[in-house]
């Protein structure tokens, strides 16, 4: 291996040290605030460097501004080579893969669209897993009634279900889907449970942890609020286990009028902060009715600036023509 060789390896100190010389060539060449950060450099040979900046334009993702500089044998002047717009190494490889479940975002679904759960999304669980139907327990028999499980029942289901059919004008997707019978769906319809899938635990905590972010006790608004919504008459309490600590304003005028709000969140139109004074009311007017307050038709003869009887050349002195 020769020494040129080598020492092409080890940028040159003067070049190296040339990061200003290049990023004016660099911003000169490109568009107004397309030029990031030094990103490095590279030895091209000997008293040869390249600088890398970093590209801001939308659509070259990894692309690299190339500012090459170099200077003669034993010159300490360094001077521009050339200034290139060069892909870096993971510039032109397409980025790793996301399901869109993963990319999907709140907000992101428009009118029209469908998402669709998955069946083993941990937000949700089975509504009814009939664990408690005493006809699914072993041992369980029932002469009147053939249990959900034997050959029977699945016959004589079609045939009740054949004998019990009405011809209806509406088209079968407007038609509601009845379970069939024998089955656990068709024992939950009956009880009133009519949802196949309720919130799970994970998802309860998941939706409680967004409420009490977006409207919760840490936001600079319940900061400076005057009382908590727990005291507010605008609140509307709602039901099930995420009723002990949250709620839906009601307020029209408050930042979280139809929002899910925790009990600890709190804004300036809390119903008790401020009671608005009533307007004062003036006193009746009073009427003497015992005495009379003249009123003269006519201006006295002595009420002007001009005295009575003054003649033409007085009345002009005080500037009355």
């Amino acid at each position: 291996m020769s020494a040129a060789t080598t020492r092409s390896r080890t940028p040159d100190r003067l070049c190296a040290e040339a990061v200003d010389l290049a990023r004016a060539a660099a911003e000169e060449a490109a568009a107004p605030g397309v030029v990031g950060e030094h990103v490095g450099l590279l030895a091209e040979g000997d008293r040869v460097v390249t600088h890398y900046f970093e590209c801001k334009e939308l659509g070259y993702r990894g692309w690299r501004w190339a500012a090459t500089v170099a200077r003669a044998s034993r010159a300490k002047i360094v001077t521009l080579d050339e200034v290139v717009l060069l892909p870096g190494p993971d510039a032109v490889l397409a980025p790793e893969w996301v399901p869109w479940s993963e990319r999907l975002r709140p907000g992101d679904m428009g009118p029209g669209d469908l998402l669709p759960t998955d069946a083993e999304d941990l937000r949700l669980e089975p509504g009814y897993t009939g664990e408690d139907d005493p006809r699914l327990q072993p041992g369980y028999f029932d002469a009147t009634e053939p249990t959900p499980n034997s050959p029977l029942s699945e016959d004589m289901a079609e045939l009740v279900e054949a004998e019990d059919a009405e011809v209806t004008a509406a088209p079968p997707a407007s038609l509601p889907t009845t379970p069939r019978r024998g089955t656990i769906a068709a024992v939950a319809e009956e009880l009133g449970l009519r949802r196949a899938r309720v919130l799970s635990r994970y998802g309860l905590h998941t939706a409680a942890d967004r409420w009490e972010e977006a409207f919760g006790a840490k936001t600079p608004m319940a900061q400076a609020a005057p009382a908590t919504c727990v005291s507010c008459g605008f609140l509307q309490h709602i039901g099930g286990s995420l009723g002990q600590a949250f709620g839906v304003c009601a307020n029209e005028f408050s930042p979280a009028d139809g929002r899910v709000v925790s009990l600890a969140y709190g804004c300036g139109g809390h119903s008790e902060a401020a009671v608005m004074p009533k307007p004062p009311q003036p006193a009746p007017p009073v009427i003497d009715e015992t005495r009379v307050d003249p009123f003269p038709l006519r201006p006295a003869a002595d009420s002007g600036s001009v005295p009575a009887g003054a003649s033409d050349e007085e009345a002009a002195e005080l500037g009355h023509s």
